[in-house]
């Protein structure tokens, strides 16, 4: 039986391995705006808004070069990343059932948008959601409520798959029911403390599961 009407997907970590490529992306930016080397830990304290808004932070009146030039690496190296194995065939499958498929990513337009058409897996999906549409970031559940809305879809008929607790935190405050995957989630331990988590460690046991319930 049917369970579900509508899926979200977060991107980093959870359709793509892109990571890297952010973390190489900011260490570039460190090296030529702030004079020294950062640890993926730093850069990862960060996270949470989009790109634009730590570039502001960390280039100050140098923000537009600062700009110009992550997004410049960030599209020249992006052979960094690539599709987890088997995210492309979780995506046919999905849209040839006639569910409808969202992006809900805190990643900004820019960035995003690059990513989901240089890995051709743009054309997938009905609604894109990015840091730069939302007023307040997961685990804020803006971006899940506006596929929600625009949609017409019952709360609990939507699924939210994403690598990190505010994508928990977010699919829980916007009633939907959360997939969490952890093949690649620089934060799977915090993940996989959350009390009543369905988490998946293969893309393999995400797309049984998807369609279990999507038939």
């Amino acid at each position: 039986m049917r369970k579900f009407d509508g899926i979200l997907f977060d991107i980093d970590g959870t359709l793509t391995s892109t990571n890297e490529l952010i973390f190489a992306s900011f260490r570039h930016i460190a090296k030529m705006f702030l004079h020294k080397e950062v640890t993926d830990e730093e850069i990862i304290s960060n996270f949470g808004p989009p790109e634009d808004v730590i570039l502001k932070k960390w280039c100050g009146d140098d923000y537009e070069a600062g700009r110009k030039e992550y997004y410049d690496f960030y599209a020249k190296n992006h052979n960094m990343a690539d599709l987890y194995p088997g995210i492309k065939e979780i995506l046919a499958l999905i849209k040839s059932k006639d569910v409808l498929l969202a992006i809900c990513t805190g990643k900004g337009s820019d960035a995003a948008l690059i990513t989901l058409k240089k890995l051709d897996i743009f054309k997938y999906f009905d609604f894109v959601i990015t840091g730069d549409d939302v007023t307040k970031y997961k685990p804020s559940p803006e971006g899940i409520n506006k596929f929600i809305q625009k949609f017409n879809l019952d709360k609990e008929r939507v699924l939210m798959v994403g690598d990190a607790v505010t994508d928990i935190l977010a699919a829980r405050s916007a009633g939907a029911e959360m997939a969490a995957v952890v093949w690649d989630s620089y934060g799977k331990e915090e993940v996989l403390k959350v009390e009543g988590v369905k988490a998946f460690h293969t893309v393999a046991e995400l797309k049984s599961f998807i369609a279990e319930n999507i038939a």
